[in-house]
């Protein structure tokens, strides 16, 4: 039986995820920093094939400490989604009124701890001579933000985001290459907008720039990373795979 360790369990795409696999049946290492919303999935999953962690991953030593209680309780790890999303009190301002606090801190929360994550995963996949680490990036990672569709909205497309997701599918590619030889694998997947509360303007705005659904659900992704996990993409190593409704066309 497969071991996922989904880190950020408890957002919209790691909940939607943990649901779809414990129905699969994989043994299940569930980490949030969100103790309120990981006592929720406590109750709602019971404790079968099933495993719980509250920590902040951007602190390294936490790092540490998740992959000793992981492997006491599944023995070998081999697969690890990254579905976190850390932010800060500063983020999401305007260009203009970004501060060098919280750039600073957006940096090493959403980038930087997720490199010193992979080397001490990697360490670990080495050691089983095989491993599977799956980011997700987005379509701000590849593509301009289409500026239009936030005018006059309380709303924006961050910099440091744009920042950090293009560099999450760099790093991708970059692991893929520098662990060549040791049977491991890192891909990503960049994800259109995802429903949640914004504006009827905004989403009737994304809409337009798709070819059928606009925003999508946390739902339509789990099919993707559901093949990344499987033995069906075993030669797939290094890519971002897009899943947008063709807003990146």
């Amino acid at each position: 039986m497969k071991s996922v360790i989904i880190l950020g369990a408890c957002g919209r795409i790691g909940s939607a995820l943990s649901k779809d696999l414990y129905k699969k049946k994989y043994n299940l290492i569930l980490v949030d920093n969100n103790k309120p919303k990981l006592q929720k999935m406590k109750n709602y999953f019971g404790k079968k094939n099933i495993f719980f962690y509250n920590c902040d991953i951007t602190k390294s030593k936490n790092i540490d400490n998740l992959i000793k209680f992981s492997l006491k309780k599944v023995l070998s790890i081999n697969n690890v989604v990254v579905c976190s999303y850390p932010k800060n009190s500063g983020f999401g301002k305007k260009f203009e009124k970004l501060d060098e606090i919280s750039l600073k801190t957006t940096l090493w929360q959403q980038l930087g701890s997720t490199i010193m994550m992979v080397q001490k995963f990697s360490n670990i996949f080495k050691k089983n001579k095989s491993g599977n680490l799956i980011f997700l990036s987005s379509i701000m990672g590849l593509r301009t933000p289409k500026f239009w569709h936030y005018n006059k909205l309380n709303m924006t497309s961050p910099v440091e985001y744009v920042a950090v997701k293009s560099a999450i599918i760099s790093i991708t590619s970059y692991f893929s290459k520098y662990f060549k030889g040791y049977n491991l694998r890192f891909n990503c997947i960049s994800p259109g907008g995802i429903k949640d509360q914004q504006p009827k303007k905004f989403k009737q705005r994304y809409k337009q720039s798709c070819l059928s659904k606009g925003l999508l659900n946390s739902e339509d992704l789990i099919g993707t990373i559901n093949f990344l996990l499987s033995d069906d993409s075993k030669y797939i190593n290094g890519q971002n795979i897009i899943v947008d409704d063709g807003w990146s066309l």
